[in-house]
């Protein structure tokens, strides 16, 4: 078995992945002249980094990256409650080292801003810090409806009765698809963890919106856990997604 530090240490490195992949690409990349990758460019490095982790530590943590995920999956019945604060502490951890390394990489060019403006590092917010200046309740709503979907997905995938080997794919393509559609609306969220970082070097608005990006998706996760329990998702027993499957 894996020990607590190996968990902790995977989830940290997990989420750093993703949030600076994630981010990374929408502050390095996107914008690019002529030949930025843009809004589908950005959702598809999200998922890349989900896909590649799953992959790449799933074995030893079941790869959450977030902590409505773990809410979700301990909603489920599928982690337990004792190992939450693990690892949501280590998932935050990754984030508000990926966001820092993210500031300093991107800082080295002469035409980044300074100070920082309100929207940057690929913060996530509401009313102006939208990209399509979408309304509190817009992004509150899409918000838990998303996650509410991503876990319904992720506890799916990872069924024993789902074909072996393929749940990485699946959750990859669902925060894809959750970024082609909510990018425009709140820069999309669905995950605490990377909304913090990122809020957390920006401060002023990015800081005071950030209480919703961590609302909704719990929410929406700990009702996507309950709903797949409700639709028979525990009929037979399931591996616990925190690492080693049961042989």
């Amino acid at each position: 078995m894996m020990t607590n530090t190996q968990r902790g240490l995977a989830e940290f490195l997990g989420t750093f992945w993703l949030v600076f992949g994630g981010c990374g690409s929408a502050v390095l990349a996107a914008g690019f002249p002529v030949a930025g990758i843009g809004f589908a460019g950005v959702a598809l490095a999200f998922g890349l980094t989900v896909l590649t982790m799953a992959y790449s530590i799933g074995h030893i943590s079941g790869c959450h990256l977030n902590p409505a995920v773990t809410f979700g999956l301990w909603a489920g019945g599928r982690f337990p409650g004792k190992d939450i604060p693990l690892y949501v502490i280590a998932q935050v951890l990754g984030a508000i080292v990926a966001a820092y390394l993210l500031y300093f990489i991107a800082s080295g060019t002469a035409t980044f801003p300074n100070p920082l403006p309100a929207n940057a590092l690929a913060v996530n917010g509401y009313d102006s810090l939208s990209p399509g200046h979408y309304s509190m309740v817009a992004g509150l709503v899409i918000e838990i409806v998303l996650t509410f979907f991503f876990l319904l997905v992720i506890m799916g995938s990872t069924d024993t009765r789902a074909p072996a080997g393929f749940a990485p794919i699946a959750i990859g393509l669902a925060l894809t698809l959750i970024h082609l559609i909510s990018i425009p609306v709140t820069n999309t969220s669905v995950n605490p963890a990377r909304s913090t970082g990122p809020a957390l070097v920006v401060g002023g608005l990015a800081l005071q919106q950030l209480w919703l990006f961590w609302v909704a998706p719990i929410i929406g996760g700990i009702l996507g856990g309950f709903a797949y329990k409700t639709l028979g998702g525990d009929a037979t027993v399931k591996p616990p997604v925190e690492g080693e499957a049961i042989p």
